[in-house]
């Protein structure tokens, strides 16, 4: 994008904490930057805002066409749309096709968002992936599984944070999805290996800077009340093997730059060596706490990447000579949300350093949102050292140690607060 002073840029935001540092990557003295956001996103777009426009979602097409269309008549037509987090990204690629402004559309979007055309994408290309089809209706798993046999998964073509992720055990458990709302869905076979997830830069024809996690408990128990860790992995004999996979993945998907995040099974091949498996792709950064890892930790802000790109810049980020290694930890609340904070402990880890460098806990007295997603959580750790082993340590004791206590806000249901130690395996 040619950057002439005084453009509109019009920035769809959601999260309450600094995960993206706006004010760093567009100059709002330059151009006219504008934000749709939320009641909990406003505290953390920058004061040098054109226009805030506050909706109740920033992922509700009316509410948010509404407030682009007071923005343009404010400020004129915009000449980039930008949407960092996973669950704007659709409505990003729509308001463009609706103004006519450069940058990611609906049919280009398609393949990261819509797991089956993703899927389709990964078979085209000759990658391990387990086998899939869509899943319209209970007959079409039914048929699946006389084919591919039982477990299986299903799940939701367009969905983030394992949301509505159903593992079927025999025909018996489609009741399941018949408690969920109507919407399209994926099956797949199941794989029980380890869950890796690998984030970076995909330049156009190369990796740039990337690192490769190993979760410490899994996304879908987390929606069930587990705890759930992720630590870097300095693994020599497996690193390889990631780089070669995750560039064959990220080259499949586009010749064009992104910022990635890729989820990967790990196990172990007939021969001994790493047997690695797709499971999905994200054209974004990862979430929980990960763009703080990679600024804190690595000195690297894979977010303003990700502005880059969708502004039409080329993105330029450094790859370390060296790495330290980083992980993270989410406490889920004991309660479901929203409900409010009675207390919460953590005590001293029992060797100095041992313990997470930085927390976001809510204060005794606050209420955590009914939300969604890994930001608005019982608790979120961040951690660091020099190896895997002493960051999986650390994740794991940090679980061991930290109580949380929360009540609902409907006591006549639930009238006891609860007290909850997560729990990593």
């Amino acid at each position: 994008m040619s950057e002439h002073p005084g453009e509109h840029i019009v920035i769809i935001h959601r999260w309450r904490d600094r995960q993206a540092l706006y004010q760093d990557y567009v100059d709002h003295d330059a151009h006219r930057v504008s934000y749709v956001t939320t009641e909990l996103g406003v505290a953390s777009v920058p004061a040098a805002a054109a226009a805030v426009h506050v909706v109740p979602a920033t992922d509700r097409v009316p509410d948010v066409l509404g407030a682009l269309g007071e923005l343009t008549a404010l400020y004129g037509p915009p000449a980039r749309i930008v949407a960092l987090n996973e669950g704007d990204l659709d409505i990003a690629a729509l308001l463009r096709e609706h103004v006519g402004c450069g940058g990611q559309d609906t049919r280009r979007l398609a393949r990261f968002r819509d797991k089956l055309v993703m899927a389709d994408v990964i078979s085209a290309a000759g990658i391990p992936a387990p086998a899939y089809a869509d899943a319209p209706d209970e007959e079409a798993v039914l048929a699946f599984a006389e084919k591919h046999g039982w477990p299986l998964i299903v799940k939701p073509r367009n969905g983030t944070a394992s949301r509505d992720v159903v593992r079927l055990g025999s025909a018996a458990d489609l009741a399941a999805l018949r408690r969920l709302p109507p919407e399209p869905r994926l099956v797949q076979e199941f794989c029980g290996d380890a869950v890796y997830h690998v984030d970076g830069l995909w330049t156009g024809d190369r990796l740039g800077p990337w690192r490769a996690s190993r979760y410490v408990n899994t996304c879908v128990g987390f929606t069930r009340g587990d705890a759930l860790g992720s630590v870097e992995v300095d693994d020599a004999g497996l690193l390889p093997a990631l780089e070669e996979f995750t560039a064959a993945v990220a080259g499949a998907l586009s010749d064009e730059p992104w910022v990635f995040h890729h989820e990967v099974f790990v196990g172990t091949a007939p021969g001994g060596g790493p047997r690695l498996t797709f499971l999905e792709s994200g054209y974004r950064v990862g979430g929980a706490e990960i763009p703080f890892l990679w600024r804190e930790v690595h000195g690297i802000d894979l977010m303003r990447a990700a502005v880059d790109i969708q502004l039409g810049r080329r993105p330029d980020l450094p790859v370390p000579a060296e790495w330290r290694t980083g992980g993270w930890l989410l406490v889920p609340t004991p309660v479901a949300a929203p409900c409010r904070v009675v207390g919460w402990d953590l005590p001293e880890p029992a060797t100095p350093g041992e313990g997470p460098y930085a927390h976001v806990i809510a204060p005794v007295g606050d209420v955590i949102p009914k939300v969604g997603g890994y930001e608005h959580v019982g608790a979120r750790f961040r951690f660091r050292g020099d190896s895997s082993g002493d960051v999986e340590r650390a994740v794991v004791r940090t679980a061991e140690r930290f109580h949380l206590e929360c009540a609902p806000l409907t006591p006549a249901l639930t009238p006891a607060a609860v007290r909850h130690q997560a729990c990593v395996r």
